[in-house]
């Protein structure tokens, strides 16, 4: 684990003190788990963006496979199984 030195503001600090105070974890904790959250959620939206540009990418396509069929056979023999 790294070390970083962060700046808070006054409130910033109180409440990061009483939530501490409050749940039992330390301050570093919270703040790990915040960023944990934060990075997850921008990750997220990053999936979540690349998911709607592809939208369509296989529109128009006569060379693919009826998926429709494909999965009622995958279907029929993993149900048999």
């Amino acid at each position: 684990m790294n070390r970083t030195q962060i700046y808070l503001s006054p409130a910033q600090q109180t409440a990061l003190k009483a939530m501490a105070a409050r749940t039992g974890r330390t301050q570093s904790e919270l703040i790990r788990d915040a960023i944990d959250r934060f990075v997850g959620q921008r990750n997220a939206s990053g999936r979540a963006s690349v998911i709607k540009r592809s939208a369509g990418l296989w529109k128009g396509r006569e060379d693919l496979p009826d998926f429709a069929a494909v999965r009622r056979e995958a279907d029929r023999v993993f149900t048999r199984a």
